[in-house]
């Protein structure tokens, strides 16, 4: 439970084979790992002690209570009731930036804006049992006023997935390289372990092939001639694999791109010098995808049902000088023929972009991809 290398080996197994995994859920985890029956049917449940810094006799206590007298229903609810000792800060912390709560707040960044009010109200619910008296924060013998939380920008996705993998030891909801889904597509990308199950069979030569991946660690070595090259450590949404870059222009760049966890877009070769072994990858060109995105010929497609819409779409697109993506909106008018507008087509687009337009509202069926071909446009007034 407490081995994150291993954990997520296991969570990649699951995925790649189908196996439904649910997050970490305060109104349905147990301390350890259980089988759940959700809403899509039966799925792993993450426990809540395999979060990092939580521990399993707190969250066991913690389950006891919720069996014993209801699911939480709020959190104040939750620290109220919280068995004493069962929650401190660093596990609040956890717990949020692990997504636990986010059956009673979704926005994380709220509840540790909120951390030392809501121990606080842990405490204060403490002192009262244990006195018999009337708590500060009201009493079971009068109506109890909803506690005011502080209100919290939310985090950005990168900063969500960030925090998860500091507090699961791995991506566990999404992978970094999924915001490029789509550009990454658009360039041919394969995953790792797409490549592996139909890649280059041993000793059948060698396959070219695009991946999509984050670098996640480098070490710079010397060829027998003296000249560098690096074997770095790479991740995409599939699982982790290792790689060689013996191209010496990459070299810094790749140190540099460990250090920022930067996702690129690899050029690879694959060869299996034996059936016995799996195809070795090798590094024969790699660019960041932000730079990617700002050439990709991306296409943005979706259908306005509401005027002011288009002002927050203007407001929320980001353009960029050399950016070539496009956006175009199918006004809903009510006419039998929808009429389209293109937006521009200076737009730097990728998966992060296309959801915070799909919650505007008013705007409906976003669809993000590959440009291909003219356009076709008629003119409306």
């Amino acid at each position: 439970m407490h081995q994150s290398e291993k954990l997520s080996v296991f969570v990649d197994d699951m995925r790649r084979n189908d196996v439904a995994l649910a997050g970490p859920d305060i109104n349905h985890s147990e301390a350890e790992y259980s089988v759940d029956m959700t809403d899509e049917g039966l799925a792993v449940r993450y426990g809540m002690a395999g979060i990092r810094n939580v521990g399993e006799k707190a969250m066991d206590a913690i389950v006891a209570e919720r069996e014993a007298n209801g699911l939480f229903t709020s959190l104040e609810d939750l620290f109220r009731r919280s068995p004493q000792g069962s929650m401190n800060r660093r596990q609040l912390e956890g717990l949020a930036a692990a997504g636990a709560l986010d059956c009673l707040e979704p926005n994380r960044a709220k509840v540790l804006a909120n951390a030392d009010m809501l121990l606080a109200v842990a405490d204060e619910a403490e002192r009262s049992r244990n006195s018999g008296q009337a708590a500060l924060f009201g009493g079971d013998d009068h109506a109890q006023q909803a506690l005011r939380l502080v209100e919290a920008e939310p985090w950005s996705r990168a900063e969500q997935m960030a925090k998860e993998r500091e507090n699961f030891g791995f991506y566990f909801a999404a992978h970094p390289v999924e915001q490029w889904r789509a550009i990454a597509n658009a360039n041919g990308s394969r995953t790792f372990s797409s490549l592996m199950q139909s890649g280059v069979s041993g000793g059948s030569g060698r396959m070219q092939a695009a991946m999509a991946a984050m670098v996640e660690g480098v070490q710079r070595r010397k060829t027998k001639r003296g000249k560098d090259f690096v074997m770095a450590e790479f991740s995409d949404p599939s699982g982790q694999f290792s790689a060689s870059c013996f191209e010496e222009s990459l070299v810094e760049n790749f140190q540099q791109w460990a250090r920022d966890g930067t996702c690129v877009l690899l050029q690879v070769e694959l060869d299996a010098p034996s059936p016995d072994e799996p195809p070795r990858v090798t590094v024969r060109g790699a660019r960041p995808l932000s730079e990617v995105r700002e050439s990709a010929r991306m296409e943005l497609r979706f259908e306005v049902d509401r005027v002011e819409a288009m002002g927050e779409l203007s407001l929320l697109l980001p353009t960029g000088d050399a950016a070539t993506g496009e956006v175009y909106a199918t006004l809903l008018l009510g006419q039998s023929q929808e009429p389209v507008l293109r937006l521009g087509s200076n737009f730097m687009l990728d998966s992060e972009v296309a959801e915070r337009v799909a919650l505007i509202e008013g705007v409906h069926r976003v669809q993000l991809g590959a440009r291909r071909g003219a356009a076709k446009l008629r003119l409306v007034a």
